[in-house]
């Protein structure tokens, strides 16, 4: 600016305009000479340039609107020229403006006038006033000269210098001269002294199963790249961190530039990330840590030196990092860059190191550690454990990367000091220079940075709301004023984003939350101050909640997402006062616009009129003809019936249903089957309707009608005694001549076995316990059976088994019958025919947990034990243990001394004791066999069909549907109904099963069967359901939403998130992915082809979504139009309606 001049005064007159040489903010950053920045003027952040060649101070005058302050009118205008000509006038100026410049705040004052590049330009007037002083302070003041004095020397011949820059070196920093760091100069070295020691985490890559080898060719590289490549080579392998490799494993390299110029050689390694399977392993939330920094103003931050070579790979892991170059194929020994679980293990790492420290005065991220003190006493302290910490574990730090002692730091794009907690200016200075975006992907990245802020602006995901709809898939991107406007109050909105204050103590917390139309909004204050805001838009579903819905909703995201500085879980819990504010009053939070979507409702009442009163006169008058009265089977009655004023007869204030017409079917139809009476009983169903209605033996008749409906039939539980008496096999004569055998499944292995084989005798009722592995042939099996019981007890006559796949095979069969025994397999889905084997499975699963807990190891070993202890204990039902009832004497254990030698019988003697013996267990066991059937028979009841008679069949009669502990609550009980082709045995039908259960044993015990007396016509169709052949539901599986890893002790087990397409409703659970793959291979090529297109989704991440605590009523009741003549009285239906045309659109719809 030039003004004061004498002459030019002289020549304009006393009126000299200033001028003013315009400079960009572009040509500014890249002059060294320059003097710039971004600084905070009244608490907004201002890009600034310093400007020794103007005599005032000047502020934009877009930008002075962001200032909270009023200007002050000046006496005289003050006019400025620009360097295009151009005069520019200002009257005001703002007095008092606070500038932050290092920790210190400086009063200003600026004049408004119209700016380029720069938010403020300050001037002499500031910079003489603050005796500053462009480049290190010398402690000199800046002497002014008049412009007359000036001329003067010039005409003298003196030189004239109008401006004089020195660049100095900046005095550079060392260890020795910074307290307590000068002590551990072995934590900062130069360079990395080698490989690093055993830590106690050590990086492993995991891959998903079935996973190969990836080699890919190096990429192309320059002439420049190449030589850097050499060198970086040759210094990797100096330390050690590298190795030659032949692994068949090969990612290629290429390289990065940094900011200083210089090129980091980074490893391409997505090929082997997507095959990794991913750790998931916590990074810190953000927020969290900087809530540890409340009441803290001494800071010291230190960065480690290559943070990722500084961890070890596990030796086995090595190979899997090798890379392929111009120059050999190498792998790394310490951890590269560039793989995908290396932050979460890095993470890891620096907890375990620094968990004594850990929120109490040290925050880490990844390889940035931030200690943080309320007095230097304190900060000398911490500052020294955390050093000695780092020389304990061999952990070495960047010291040119490091700060000590400082007011204000910069941690993780935001800067924070004892006020709270800024946005980074570097940041700012970004967002502000943020072109419009062109495409939905540099939309996604604006808001990417943006969103990282969002806590610092309120309302934002109302501001965003428009440009995050242009990310959404298919949406065309057409960019408009709209958009425009959206995309600048954005920016400067991130621009004059406040400071935030941190939590501190116990202070209350006051939440102001707001709702409408378009998003939730809430800021969170204590003291006052505000501590954050947070705000989100509005789910499909919830557009259509009230106001107070949305209101409260707004309370409860509130309180969910800062859950953690109220210190409660649910929302009785909260020691709170939810207090209204008007709009006007609440303008914290109400950012958000209250505009109404939708016209308010009103209520009208609409009344539909019923044929039904008609149709029942008319009916009445047909039935009293002569020629109807007989089949009305009224004896009498209908002289006791009386008209009334509608003309219909009522019977004691009950309207007779006649028989005529078929009105009672219409009636009970109503009364059972409609959406406001589901199926009741008999009992329930008569009392509702005798109120109202009357005709002659109507208790009978609805309960016949009761009985015959088909959907009751289906889904109602039985609450009688299960039909059929206990029918008995016959007594064994003879020892081991009939066994039962049964498999006990889905143990833990042991020795690699997972299931015991069961076979016990049906007379002594000895066993043998045998541990097999699922997955043995019959071939196994069969020799195994041989061994263990013909060896030893001969060919028996008869096996009772259930219909394992095993018992039921060809290869079974055929061998018995060549040996001659029968195979008697239970009834299908009825397991209470092998009795035996399951109690004695029963008794043994509680044998083998004792065992485990008492004695530990696997149940594999406690096994031989186990089956002698049961052969040696006592049974009711032979009044012996199985044991003597085998061998005719007791069993010598160590606390039962049988006597041994010549006292024992023997020969002829011991036979007779034996036979004696066995009949003696026969009378017991058929005494017991009698008191057990009196005992059963008490608690059933004796049921039979005949051969052409049409059944329902029980579904998942026993075991039920369960997986992962759900059951398929809402699933039918029984289907049907079939016809009975032939009777088998007294207990057991026959039964003529369609196609789609041709894999289902069609022989079933009569308790699995219930009598059908629907009409044919009513039967629904097999196909409606799904059912296997264990007669379980099908629920089939839609997609993969995640995949994980299961990690027990000794093993890694794939699993994925599946969501299921149930009865009950959208289901996720999680599978093993090694039996999911098998059963449903086309799940996984899906999955196969995302992968490789568009990369896994984000697995569900946890949503803070408000939920209404109830379901939505709709606004209007339906009504199906065929009912409308079936209601047995006129109806009056409140319905909330818009306006009068929206009746008649209802009543049209419906």
């Amino acid at each position: 600016m030039r003004r004061d001049c004498p002459q030019l005064k002289k020549a304009g007159g006393g009126a000299t305009k200033g001028r003013a040489f315009v400079i960009g903010s572009e040509e500014a950053k890249d002059d060294p000479n320059i003097v710039t920045g971004t600084f905070l003027l009244n608490n907004v952040y201002a890009s600034i340039l310093f400007d020794t060649g103007a005599d005032r101070s000047f502020i934009s005058s877009e930008f002075s609107k962001l200032l909270d302050t009023t200007p002050t009118p000046l006496d005289s205008k003050y006019t400025v020229e620009l360097a295009d000509g151009k005069l520019i006038e200002t009257h005001h100026i703002f007095r008092g403006c606070v500038m932050v410049l290092a920790d210190h705040e400086l009063e200003i004052d600026l004049m408004p006038v119209t700016l380029g590049s720069f938010d403020v330009v300050v001037g002499m007037d500031w910079l003489s006033a603050n005796q500053a002083e462009i480049g290190e302070r010398r402690g000199v003041p800046l002497n002014i000269m008049s412009c007359m004095k000036a001329n003067k020397y010039i005409q003298k011949g003196y030189t004239a210098i109008l401006a004089l820059f020195t660049e100095q070196p900046r005095k550079e920093r060392k260890i020795e001269d910074i307290v307590v760091v000068r002590d551990f100069p072995e934590v900062f070295p130069e360079d990395l002294p080698g490989l690093p020691p055993r830590r106690q985490v050590e990086f492993q890559i995991d891959l998903t199963p079935g996973a190969a080898p990836i080699a890919k060719a190096p990429y192309r590289l320059a002439p420049t790249e190449m030589q850097e490549l050499s060198n970086q080579l040759q210094e990797l392998l100096d330390k050690g961190f590298i190795r030659p490799s032949f692994s068949p494993w090969g990612a290629p390299v290429l390289f990065v530039k940094k900011k200083d110029g210089s090129f980091r050689m980074c490893i391409d390694y997505r090929e082997l990330n997507k095959v990794t399977i991913k750790n998931r392993y916590p990074l810190p939330r953000i927020d969290d840590l900087f809530d540890q920094l409340q009441g803290s103003s001494y800071y010291s931050k230190i960065d480690l030196r290559s943070g990722y070579h500084q961890l070890r790979i596990q030796e086995n892991d090595i190979p899997k990092t090798a890379f392929r170059t111009r120059y050999g194929h190498y792998e790394f020994l310490v951890m590269p860059f560039g793989l995908t679980n290396a932050p979460a293990v890095f993470m890891d790492l620096m907890n375990r190191v620094c968990k004594p420290y850990l929120d109490r005065f040290v925050i880490v991220f990844i390889d940035d550690i931030l200690i943080y003190s309320k007095n230097q006493e304190e900060h000398a302290e911490h500052l020294r454990l955390v050093l000695e910490l780092l020389k304990k574990e061999q952990l070495y730090a960047k010291f040119s990367k490091c700060d000590f002692w400082i007011r204000e730091v910069q941690f993780l794009g935001h800067v924070v000091n004892e006020r709270g907690i800024h946005v980074d200016p570097a940041k700012i200075e970004a967002i502000k220079n943020w072109e419009a975006p062109k495409t939905p992907t540099e939309v996604r990245q604006f808001l990417g940075l943006a969103g990282y802020y969002r806590r610092f602006i309120e309302g934002f995901s109302k501001i965003a709301q428009s440009l995050t709809s242009l990310t959404h898939k298919d949406k065309k991107f057409d960019w408009g004023d709209k958009l425009e406007t959206a995309f600048n109050l954005l920016k400067q909105k991130l621009c004059t984003a406040p400071i935030l204050s941190l939590p501190e103590g116990c202070d209350d917390f006051v939440v102001y939350c707001d709702a409408s139309k378009q998003g939730l909004g809430c800021v969170l204050m204590q003291r006052e101050k505000v501590i954050a805001y947070a705000s989100r838009q509005l789910k499909v579903h919830e557009k259509n909640y009230t106001t107070h819905d949305l209101e409260f909703g707004a309370v409860v995201f509130a309180l969910k997402i800062w859950r953690h500085y109220l210190w409660v879980e649910l929302i009785g819990d909260y020691d709170c006062a939810i207090k209204y504010h008007p709009g006007k009053a609440n303008v914290v939070a109400d950012a958000l616009s209250r505009k109404e979507t939708t016209k308010r409702v009103r209520a009208l009442q609409l009344t539909i009129h019923s044929e039904l009163p008609n149709q029942i006169r008319l009916a009445q008058q047909e039935a009293l003809k002569t020629e109807n009265l007989t089949l009305e089977a009224m004896r009498g009655m209908y002289k006791q019936m009386k008209v009334k004023d509608d003309g219909a007869y009522y019977l004691m204030d009950r309207i007779w249903i006649p028989r005529h017409g078929g009105l009672r079917e219409v009636v009970m139809d109503e009364a059972h089957k409609s959406r406001y009476s589901i199926h009741p009983g008999s009992d329930k169903m008569y009392h509702d309707l005798k109120t109202t209605y009357w005709w002659p033996n109507m208790k009978a008749e609805i309960a016949t009608y009761v009985s015959k409906c088909l959907t009751c039939s289906k889904v109602q539980v039985e609450y009688q005694k299960p039909s059929g008496l206990l029918q008995q096999p016959e007594l064994p004569m003879w020892k081991w001549e009939q066994i039962s055998m049964d498999f006990i499944t889905k143990l833990p292995k042991a020795s690699g076995c997972d299931t015991i084989w069961v076979i016990v005798d049906r007379l002594t009722k000895s066993a043998h316990f045998l541990p097999i592995k699922e997955i043995d042939k019959l071939d196994k099996l069969t020799r195994i059976y041989i061994k263990e019981v013909v060896t030893r007890h001969g060919v028996p006559i008869s096996i009772i088994s259930d219909r394992d796949s095993r018992f039921t095979s060809h290869f079974w069969k055929s061998l018995h019958k060549a040996l001659g025994t029968r195979l008697d397999m239970s009834t299908a889905y009825h397991p209470q025919t092998d009795g035996q084997s399951e109690r004695t499975i029963q008794t043994l699963e509680d044998m083998l947990r004792a065992c485990v807990i008492d004695f530990g190891s696997s149940w594999e070993t406690h096994l031989p034990l186990v089956e002698f202890s049961y052969n040696n204990s006592y049974h009711t039902s032979i009044q012996a243990a199985p044991f003597e009832a085998l061998y005719g004497r007791k069993c010598r254990s160590p606390i039962c001394w049988a006597e041994v030698g010549d006292s024992q019988l023997t020969g002829p003697e011991l036979v007779h004791e034996t036979t004696e013996k066995i009949m003696q267990i026969r009378k017991r066991m058929a005494a017991a066999r009698d008191r057990q059937k009196s005992y059963a028979d008490k608690r059933r009841k004796p049921l039979e069909f005949q051969v052409g008679d049409r059944v329902l069949l029980k579904v998942s009669p026993w075991k039920g549907v369960i997986r992962f502990g759900k059951r398929g609550k809402l699933n039918p009980r029984y289907i049907g109904p079939f016809e009975i082709t032939k009777r088998i045995g007294p207990v057991a039908y026959k039964l003529n099963l369609p196609a789609e259960l041709s894999s289902v044993h069609n022989v079933f015990h009569i308790s699995n069967l219930k009598k059908c007396l629907s009409d044919e016509t009513l039967v629904i169709p097999l196909e409606e359901i799904q059912i296997d052949e264990q007669l379980n539901f099908v629920e089939e599986p839609v997609e993969i939403m995640d995949r994980e890893t299961k990690k027990l002790k000794l093993s890694k087990i794939p699993i994925v998130k599946v969501r299921w397409n149930s009865r009950r409703g959208p289901e996720f659970t999680w599978e093993r992915e090694d039996q999911m793959k098998p059963k449903y291979p086309h799940l996984f090529a899906e999955q196969t082809n995302t992968d490789n297109t568009s990369g896994m989704p984000d697995p569900e991440l946890p949503q803070q979504a408000m939920r209404a605590g109830h379901k939505r009523r709709p606004a209007c009741l339906p009504i199906r139009a065929s009912k409308i003549r079936h209601l047995p009285a006129i109806a009056t239906i409140s319905c909330c309606l818009g306006d009068p045309e929206a009746v008649h659109h209802h009543l049209s719809a419906s």
